[in-house]
């Protein structure tokens, strides 16, 4: 029996709230497999790019995994800054650095389409 979208989506949100840390499509996948073998690849994939569309998970650009979005930033832009040790994820407002990143891209007449600002670190339980 197919799912409804909206379902689906609820479904790989209650997956990725409950782990700490970022998840791969495919980790996402073997979760929702325990309850729905049938499942393949292309569905989660479809569902976490409308729940990115959403804003209601971010994809991290640089290790290719997803968390869900804990943050209202309406039209904003998150700041996600990661641990390279432990891998938790800090979600951060950045209404704040949106004019000056609108500014950069305007003098070069670049229009973006989405911002994502990633920064890549240590976080303070692992740098004490």
């Amino acid at each position: 029996m197919r799912k409804r979208a909206a379902t689906r989506q609820d479904d790989v949100l209650k997956v990725l709230r409950t782990c700490d840390t970022p998840m791969t499509a495919y980790q996402i996948l073997s979760r929702l497999q325990a309850d729905e073998p049938d499942i393949a690849p292309p569905t989660v994939y479809r569902t976490l790019s409308a729940l990115t569309d959403q804003g209601r998970a971010h994809r991290l650009e640089s290790i290719k995994a997803f968390v869900p979005c804990r943050c209202s930033h309406q039209d904003s832009v998150p700041v996600l800054a990661i641990c390279d040790d432990c891998g938790a994820v800090d979600e951060h407002d950045g209404s704040a650095i949106l004019p000056e990143l609108t500014n950069l891209t305007d003098r070069n007449d670049f229009r973006a389409a989405r911002h994502i600002v990633e920064i890549r670190g240590q976080c303070g339980r692992c740098a004490a």
